[in-house]
């Protein structure tokens, strides 16, 4: 079943899908740009690495029965020891833990040099909130913006501090930029919203080089077709994160007008 909406599908912004949504997205453009692009360039799939202590991103998906499961497995059985009873009854508590978080992204080279001449980041909901994950990311933005190699940034969440806001001060639910090095400071910057098509944006490359262009729509609309994403999102729900009160009226109108809700 296709995706009801011409645009995004709101609903793969779900904390649930969209870490499985980014890592399908980035293997998408890998296998759409690399034939378009040999023999001179190569696009590959690298990682960033960090910690983090972030408590919302440790509780996504886990729920208290495996929480309470895990915790019955772990004590363990004790004979009966005559102890003195404490002047203090403990509680429980829940510690934050560090955990290792990978983001993919991915890099066109000249397959000669094996330079890299472009970036391409799809954007993650920790890089757009306070802590580690906007930490990483900025600091590897930074490093890509004072390079010679162009940068392709997608910003697919509603939710969170957009990395790159619109300096005209209007607030857009998504966004891609492109910045070619060449002509930095200056970039461009798609901006659009909810109703909207993902817009077709080009692939920077070496200043002589051809263009691509990357229709990131059909990318999307493919893989919730083939991730059966219609079997799993109850559209009769709101989606997770809410929307605005605009968006969730052209929603439900939508949804009303194909028998979802």
């Amino acid at each position: 079943m296709a995706s009801p909406f011409l645009g995004m599908n709101p609903y793969l912004e779900n904390p649930l899908f969209w870490s499985e949504i980014h890592n399908l997205l980035i293997a998408a453009i890998f296998r759409k740009l690399n034939p378009q692009l040999r023999p001179k360039y190569k696009v590959a799939i690298e990682k960033r690495v960090y910690q983090t202590t972030d408590e919302d991103y440790l509780l996504v998906g886990v729920t208290d029965v495996a929480v309470q499961s895990t915790q019955k497995t772990l004590l363990p059985q004790i004979a009966s020891i005559a102890v003195a009873s404490p002047s203090v009854e403990a509680i429980t508590v829940d510690l934050t833990m560090p955990e290792t978080v990978k983001e993919t992204y991915l890099e066109v080279r000249d397959v000669i040099t094996q330079e890299v001449v472009t970036v391409i980041e799809i954007l993650s909901p920790k890089n757009k909130r306070a802590g580690e994950g906007r930490k990483a990311y900025v600091k590897k933005r930074l490093q890509v913006l004072g390079s010679f190699t162009n940068l392709v940034e997608i910003d697919l969440l509603r939710d969170g501090k957009p990395i790159q806001p619109v300096q005209t001060g209007v607030q857009t639910d998504y966004r891609i930029l492109v910045s070619r090095a060449l002509k930095r400071p200056k970039a461009d910057l798609y901006a659009f919203n909810l109703p909207d098509r993902i817009p077709f944006h080009p692939l920077p490359l070496r200043d002589s080089d051809l263009e691509p262009l990357l229709d990131l729509q059909t990318l999307v609309s493919e893989l919730y077709d083939e991730g059966n994403y219609d079997l799993v999102i109850d559209y009769t729900q709101e989606p997770l994160p809410p929307l605005s009160k605009e968006n969730a009226a052209w929603v439900d109108k939508v949804l009303v007008e194909l028998g979802l809700r």
